[in-house]
């Protein structure tokens, strides 16, 4: 058992209230007597009031004036929590000085031991984060607390490649991060559709007075997904796909923002998706393509013909070109 972990488990033993030998947690934990004191010498420097009486009805205790169980992290969990704060970070998330003052809080109660172990293990990673506007955690910040209260907002949105954004008031059900980007899904009054929304494209929120009530058990996640299986092509048959190629080939083909959605089963050398047919002949052919020799179509024979037909196809056309 990890040391932190073995602390912990003494601590929750002198907690029932009993007087414990140091024989007698070291045979509970399967350590030695030595170790049980260094134990006690740690957790007297997390606060926590360890009494050691000598004599016949001596033993260990803690005083009843405690209450509280300290923090204890092995190794890992606080690389985990460390690195988990980089990845917010460079996501833009909104309440990222929140999470570092959590954080800082949690390294305040570390040992020095732990303190140094953190810093050690974590040095390693870095998140590189994209360049966005100030204005977006602001903006996530108002769309969060809109959608808690179930307040309605206007915004003034700019979609891709418009002059001048125009106003709408929408119901924000949730946010989400998909592909680097933030998203607001909310219910356009004016369209009187769920939509998505990209943050930092609204140039201008504005709460008003009106209310709303958020769909039962309403997942901005789940949304995502229904939209991909409603822009399919038809509702089937199904068909498994079964692609091979090298890891970073099969990363970009898995990666793509709508065959993602489809993907059942990955490993290191070949990836599965659950496709519907006619979706499958108009896309897949003319994408895969793309990648040229660096993937190979395992199954279906059908989309292996369609891509050797098109190939064939493009090969046939410029056969009789002057070089």
């Amino acid at each position: 058992m990890a040391k932190w972990d073995n602390m912990l488990s003494m601590l929750w033993m002198l907690r029932s209230g009993r007087k414990l030998t140091a024989a007698q947690l070291a045979d509970s934990l399967e350590i030695s007597v030595r170790t049980v004191y260094r134990y006690i010498d740690a957790l007297c420097a997390s606060g926590v009031p360890v009494v050691a009486e000598s004599g016949h009805d001596g033993g260990i205790r803690i005083l009843e004036s405690f209450k509280e169980t300290p923090l204890f992290f092995n190794s890992v969990e606080l690389r985990a929590l460390a690195d988990a704060f980089k990845f917010a970070q460079g996501a833009g998330y909104p309440y990222t000085e929140e999470l570092e003052n959590a954080l800082k809080k949690v390294e305040n109660g570390l040992h020095e031991e732990q303190r140094r172990d953190l810093t050690r293990q974590t040095s390693g990673l870095d998140v590189v984060s994209p360049a966005r506007s100030p204005a977006v955690v602001p903006l996530l910040r108002d769309l969060e607390e809109a959608a808690k209260n179930g307040r309605t907002v206007r915004i003034a949105y700019r979609k891709a490649n418009a002059e001048q954004p125009d106003e709408r008031e929408v119901d924000p059900y949730g946010l989400a991060y998909d592909r680097g980007e933030w998203y607001a899904v909310a219910f356009c009054r004016r369209s009187q559709a769920v939509r998505t929304f990209r943050v930092d494209r609204i140039a201008r929120l504005e709460p008003t007075e009106a209310r709303f009530r958020q769909p039962e058990g309403f997942s901005a996640s789940v949304y995502f997904r229904n939209q991909s299986e409603r822009e399919r092509e038809a509702d089937g048959p199904m068909t498994v796909i079964r692609l091979e190629g090298e890891p970073d080939t099969l990363s970009a083909v898995c990666g793509h923002w709508h065959l993602r959605h489809y993907l059942t089963e990955r490993t290191d050398r070949e990836a599965r998706f659950r496709l519907d047919i006619p979706t499958m002949n108009k896309y897949l052919p003319i994408y895969l393509m793309s990648f040229g020799t660096a993937v190979r179509i395992l199954e279906p024979p059908e989309l292996k013909r369609r891509v050797r037909d098109m190939a064939y196809g493009i090969a046939k056309h410029y056969e009789d070109d002057p070089d």
